[in-house]
């Protein structure tokens, strides 16, 4: 699959991967700090943003797409920066193609099977789409009996767009989502990745927890976690500068 992506800055290649619901624009704040230093390469992962639509959304095949893109770009190796679902799919790139990654950094996710936290937030998508407003505001009107958390409204509207011949709707594929949200909460597998990992953790996020610590340790017997503080799950736009900061030591130390 040929994802889409943008690139920007010079440097050393710097892939960064996006999470559930999301898009490489979503990184944008992080990029603009980080394309100083290094060559950001941000992604729309299968099934979002502008990348093709598939099927499948399991881990091993979400990592062949970003292991197909770096050798598109010729990139032998990479640091690799993966949000949440990203986080989940950049460990499964070290876990199969250990040889591809310099460092990685992985935000607010540990290798591990989460429950469903997102049943109402797909029920609400789905209900969106059925009633097909023209209007960003007529959707939120309908999504925000699913979800009240504005933050949260304003991140998902961002995927109901206008399509190139008139038609409203969403620019994800919903119904892969959902159907394969099972593969999507699962947690990952394969023989332990013994590179530098550096875990970001949100200070106010119940994601990576002590009683992830033996699973991330298995998995990445040379991983540590740092926690930003003042931050939930979406660390990297809440403060993106202390994102960067500790992302920029990592990859420099």
């Amino acid at each position: 699959m040929d994802l889409v992506y943008r690139e920007r800055g010079e440097g050393e290649p710097l892939l960064l991967i996006h999470g559930l619901f999301g898009s490489a624009d979503n990184l944008g704040g992080l990029v603009r700090i980080l394309e100083t230093d290094y060559r950001t390469i941000s992604l729309d992962l299968r099934n979002h943003g502008r990348s093709p639509h598939a099927e499948a959304m399991n881990y091993s095949a979400m990592a062949d797409d970003v292991r197909a893109l770096m050798d598109r770009l010729g990139l032998e190796r990479a640091h690799i920066f993966g949000h949440s679902m990203g986080g989940k799919t950049a460990m499964q790139l070290a876990l199969d193609h250990p040889a591809r990654i310099d460092k990685l950094v992985i935000a607010d996710i540990a290798p591990v099977t989460y429950g469903n936290h997102h049943t109402k937030i797909l029920e609400g998508m789905k209900a969106v789409a059925a009633a097909a407003p023209v209007s960003r505001k007529g959707a939120q009107e309908i999504l925000e009996h699913y979800e009240s958390e504005m933050s949260i409204l304003s991140f998902l509207l961002t995927n109901w767009r206008r399509s190139e011949d008139g038609i409203w709707g969403w620019r994800l594929n919903l119904d892969a989502i959902a159907r394969n949200y099972a593969d999507i909460a699962a947690g990952n597998s394969g023989s332990p990745y013994t590179g530098e990992v550096l875990f970001l953790r949100g200070g106010n996020s119940n994601y990576v927890l002590a009683e992830h610590r033996d699973q991330i340790l298995n998995l990445f017997p040379n991983a540590s976690v740092r926690t930003i503080e003042g931050t939930g799950h979406w660390l990297h736009a809440e403060k993106p500068d202390m994102v960067a900061r500790a992302v920029t030591r990592f990859l420099g130390a």
